[in-house]
């Protein structure tokens, strides 16, 4: 045994020697739309109404929180760094804490990712309600309608997208995502110019913006250059919070403190900007999904009770569509499973997790110094907007049930 483990400790070793570079995987470009796609999410239509809770200091928040996000996907990269064998999230969690530490980050990585699909769901629901309000079908003499109907076939479309499996292919569908959330701003910037019309939310909604370090490992390995993601991180948070910043302002300008949960539900119906931006809206998922859920079907693939064939993958697949529809249809509350998410499973994954993996991986880190105490400071800040914010959030929720 000590022998077998002596072994890969070399084969390890002689690994980091080399340059962590491959023949085969993602090109730069592609690794930043996928990274785009993922951080550049739902959270834009929620910016102007956390700004409008907050109110425009929490600007400085947003800033705040992009920063320590990039900085805590910055020490995931270097947990990566300690051993090339480690390919995802789970395996810095293992190398950090054994089993029970791969256990705990998949749990809370996986319903993390698992919610921001159901938020899809529910935001094409409201959406195309908006457009439609009359419409409605009959199935086996049940009549569904409104919210649901739109949810159910909003998945059928999603659906044979979550089949493809190669990050390289998704990039093409991530590319229609980014330019999505990019027309999403300035059709607001047009309703505005042209056509004329509390705090721990916002903390919570901004976190959520930034929720990508669940996929970031996974982007990570699958770059033919890794050593080019730390450039990738820092284009995607500068992309993203521009782009943010630049939403958040819009709305707040427009609506100010009359702003719903969606920035798309305000807009007039009547005007073809309006239309435009809520048909953009309704792109970003569809280009989404796949991205998101991605990494719990393979982990699901990947278990040993499962062998790895097509048809399992897609039977895998279709089941976490299928109970994502039922969530969604059942807790239909945008704002409120936003802020959730991201006060409790945003902040502990994007946060904490990284920050705690890293000290427990790196032994350096933990000397007395400037790293220590700003690692120290942004778990303290971390943990404070996680309590606050995940009872705020679902005492919401239980209210409106």
């Amino acid at each position: 045994m000590k022998d077998n483990t002596n072994e890969e400790i070399m084969e390890s070793q002689n690994q980091l020697q080399q340059p962590q570079q491959r023949s085969e995987g993602t090109t730069f470009l592609r690794t930043c739309l996928n990274g785009l796609n993922v951080v550049s999410g739902v959270g834009i239509l929620s910016i102007p109404y956390a700004l409008s809770q907050g109110g425009w200091l929490s600007l400085i928040i947003l800033f705040l929180v992009a920063v320590l996000c990039w900085y805590t996907g910055l020490l995931l990269r270097r947990c990566m760094d300690a051993n090339p064998l480690i390919k995802t999230y789970p395996d810095i969690g293992d190398l950090a804490f054994g089993c029970k530490g791969r256990a705990m980050v998949s749990i809370l990585m996986y319903l993390e990712l698992y919610f921001v699909a159901v938020e899809f769901l529910i935001l094409e629901g409201d959406n195309l309600e908006k457009l439609f309000p009359n419409f409605g079908f009959i199935i086996s003499g049940l009549k569904i309608g409104g919210k649901q109907g739109f949810v159910l076939l909003t998945a059928l479309i999603i659906w044979p997208t979550t089949w493809l499996r190669s990050l390289g292919i998704l990039a093409y569908v991530s590319a229609g995502g980014v330019l999505a959330s990019i027309t999403l701003v300035a059709c607001v910037l047009w309703v505005g110019a042209v056509d004329g019309v509390g705090l721990p939310t916002a903390v919570s909604l901004y976190t959520f913006c930034y929720c990508g370090h669940s996929v970031f490992p996974t982007l990570c390995n699958s770059m033919k250059d890794r050593r080019q993601f730390s450039k990738v991180l820092a284009a995607c948070f500068i992309i993203s919070t521009a782009n943010y910043g630049s939403m958040a302002i819009l709305g707040y300008l427009m609506y100010g403190d009359h702003l719903k949960s969606q920035v798309t539900l305000n807009l007039p119906i009547r005007k073809i900007s309006s239309k435009l931006a809520i048909y953009t809206t309704l792109i970003n998922p569809l280009t989404k999904y796949a991205v998101i859920i991605t990494p719990i079907a393979t982990a699901l693939e990947d278990t040993p009770h499962l062998r790895k064939s097509r048809p399992i993958s897609i039977l895998v697949r279709t089941v976490l569509v299928i109970s994502t529809v039922i969530v969604a249809i059942t807790i239909p509350f945008f704002g409120y499973v936003l802020a959730f998410t991201g006060s409790f499973l945003g902040v502990t994954v994007s946060i904490l997790l990284p920050c705690l993996c890293y000290l427990r991986i790196n032994k350096t880190a933990r000397r007395f110094g400037l790293e220590l105490m700003l690692i120290v400071g942004i778990l303290l800040i971390g943990a404070l907007a996680a309590v606050v914010g995940t009872y705020t959030s679902l005492k919401q929720i239980v209210t409106h049930l």
